[in-house]
């Protein structure tokens, strides 16, 4: 058994230990506002439901590891007191994780991840609409743990209203566990699915993707691609250039002069390999 004092390891070492042994850990996808009205989404882990009676939810946007950095999210919620809670289903996990790229601050994650701002009833930050169930809350307490790397900031915050899509209910009116798919973070790059178990989502590049905005219209507005498979291509750093997809078409010229939905039924293959070079390149030949 190995046995570790907190205080004799690097930060880094005891996060990555409680992370992969406290997991699956539900999803807080945290959409809030600046001062200004900018809109700012990102997930977090760090989260639970604590109380029923008032309806209170708890997530914790941590001080950066490496930095010492306050997130967006939390300078928001200081700023402005509410925040809208949206839980996260296998449908949008890619592009829930590739919001969480570090972009600077006033970039719209909703606009890079390609997801759509729905105006909330009485709060001011949007609701994720791919979201199968979205809480609106006010923010009632800000619990700042410490001021150190890792440090985590509570946030609690009781709920005002509640959305959910009737498509995740049983006949019961109850939500059907298997219809909503909810995902859960683990350690490292894992996650979890009630109906599959582990799986694995590469983490954002440490640059910056070029988020789903950038991807020519004709791909992002594709019948075959899901969301998830934008959220994965919105996840390169640059888009690749002519003379590389040239390059890949003459080794594979199976491809070349396809009509679109074959492309991207292609492509979509691809994706579902994890093979994200092959993808681009097979959405791009002409």
């Amino acid at each position: 058994m190995l046995s570790i004092d907190p205080n004799e390891i690097s930060t880094p070492k005891l996060h990555g230990y409680l992370l992969g042994a406290i997991a699956p850990r539900p999803i807080a996808f945290a959409s809030t506002i600046d001062a200004d009205g900018n809109p700012n989404l990102s997930p977090f882990s760090f989260f639970n439901v604590f109380s029923a009676n008032p309806p209170i939810l708890i997530f914790s946007p941590a001080r950066s590891v490496r930095g010492n950095k306050t997130k967006h999210t939390l300078d928001n919620a200081m700023a402005t007191k509410e925040v809208v809670i949206n839980v996260v289903n296998y449908d949008i996990v890619q592009q829930m994780s590739l919001s969480s790229t570090m972009y600077p601050k006033g970039v719209n994650e909703f606009t890079k991840s390609g997801l759509t701002m729905l105006p909330s009833d009485i709060v001011a930050p949007f609701r994720v609409a791919e979201s199968p169930v979205q809480f609106e809350c006010k923010v009632n307490e800000i619990i700042h743990l410490g001021n150190e790397g890792g440090a985590g900031n509570l946030i609690i915050c009781e709920v005002v209203k509640l959305h959910i899509n009737e498509a995740v209910l049983d006949e019961s009116g109850a939500i059907d566990q298997h219809k909503i798919d909810l995902v859960a973070r683990a350690g490292g790059n894992y996650y979890s699915r009630a109906k599959d178990g582990f799986f694995e989502i590469p983490k954002p590049i440490a640059t910056l993707g070029i988020g789903v905005d950038a991807i020519p219209v004709d791909i992002r507005e594709s019948v075959v691609l899901t969301g998830n498979n934008l959220g994965v291509l919105g996840n390169i750093e640059q888009i690749p250039n002519e003379e590389t997809v040239d390059n890949f078409a003459k080794v594979n010229p199976q491809f070349v002069g396809l009509e679109t939905t074959k492309k991207h039924t292609f492509a979509k293959d691809f994706l579902d390999k994890n093979d994200v070079e092959s993808a681009w390149n097979v959405l791009l030949i002409k």
